[in-house]
């Protein structure tokens, strides 16, 4: 394996000092033109690469950002740290970005890299509903910004979207094409997100005088398709099947459609249904899907902007409070839910 070349190397070739090299590197203006240009001229040939890590070490700056979402096999979180991504970029710098896979354990394992690397700080959906894991990451006195979720005291940011008023926008939707019996396919009860939309969606019931026996709770342990096709699988067995179902997610819904279509069941003359999120394969579904549309880039790039401002970095730096973003859902109609009643 071939050594790689270091700073002194450099030096030697030009026939200068380890100083002029990093003062070439680092503060050109200080060098003389024909000792730059010697320097620079050695750089090229032997293809010399500064260590970054060990350049923000001395700094004590990281150049990164670390996004760890809840599950990159959801579109949704795909566009997050897209927008994030966007952000930092334009700030100079960089993300990391790591997956939980909805797993508390693998959640605190990413926290902890991410606190090896010194990162610059941190945007982080949760996977564990009894928060050890921020607590024990607090320690390591790194910033980071929630998102997806709503900072529940004013030691962080957060960025979210008001869960709540999507729920009801979604069961008031269906509600309104005529639905009295409806399910709700869940997702793990632990995720304040899961929580909130079923609050939004006994709200819509109440204000049509309804009971939060309407409601028929399918919870499920992941938020995934395959998680929707057992549910979907569960929601053919009752005996009292409800007329339409809202999903907590997409890839839920995306996992019902699929479950119903296998059982003849047509969508939506035999049952509605009404996904969240409103990722990119809603509108792509053999029937499109209905969903509640979260502005994932815009919350992904503001909860980017937030942690720039409050680690002094790039045009937003200055004097930083920490602050809730909520953001509004907006409902998109497609087929899945038109069926006349």
């Amino acid at each position: 394996m071939a050594r790689s070349v270091g700073i002194k190397d450099v030096a030697r070739a030009a026939g200068v000092s380890v100083g002029t090299v990093s003062n070439v590197i680092n503060r050109p203006d200080t060098v003389g033109s024909d000792t730059r240009a010697r320097v620079l001229s050695a750089i090229d040939r032997l293809g010399y690469v500064r260590s970054e890590s060990a350049r923000q070490l001395r700094a004590g700056r990281s150049r990164i950002m670390g996004l760890l979402v809840l599950d990159m096999g959801n579109p949704f979180f795909v566009d997050v740290a897209r927008g994030a991504e966007r952000a930092a970029r334009e700030a100079g710098l960089g993300v990391m970005v790591c997956n939980s896979a909805q797993s508390p354990g693998e959640e605190a394992e990413y926290l902890s890299l991410f606190a090896e690397q010194r990162v610059r700080g941190v945007l982080l959906t949760p996977a564990d509903a009894t928060g050890r894991n921020i607590a024990a990451f607090r320690r390591h006195d790194i910033p980071f910004v929630l998102v997806d979720r709503v900072a529940e005291g004013t030691t962080e940011c957060s960025v979210s979207v008001d869960d709540v008023a999507g729920g009801t926008l979604a069961v008031r939707h269906l509600l309104d094409a005529g639905h009295r019996s409806i399910a709700y396919v869940s997702g793990p009860p632990g995720f304040n997100q899961v929580r909130d939309r079923r609050t939004g969606a006994l709200a819509a019931l109440a204000e049509a005088g309804l009971g939060p026996e309407a409601l028929r709770e399918l919870p499920t342990e992941r938020l995934d398709v395959a998680a929707g096709r057992d549910a979907g699988a569960r929601l053919l067995g009752l005996s009292d099947r409800p007329t339409a179902v809202f999903c907590a997610n997409d890839l839920l819904a995306l996992g019902v459609l699929q479950s119903l279509f296998a059982a003849g069941v047509s969508v939506p003359d035999d049952l509605a249904l009404v996904g969240y999120d409103d990722i990119e394969f809603a509108a792509a579904a053999a029937v499109p899907l209905t969903s509640v549309r979260q502005p994932a880039a815009t919350m992904g790039a503001l909860a980017a902007g937030l942690l720039l401002e409050e680690t002094g970095t790039g045009a937003s730096a200055g004097a930083h409070e920490h602050r809730r973003v909520v953001l509004q859902p907006e409902l998109v109609v497609r087929r899945s839910s038109l069926a006349a009643r």
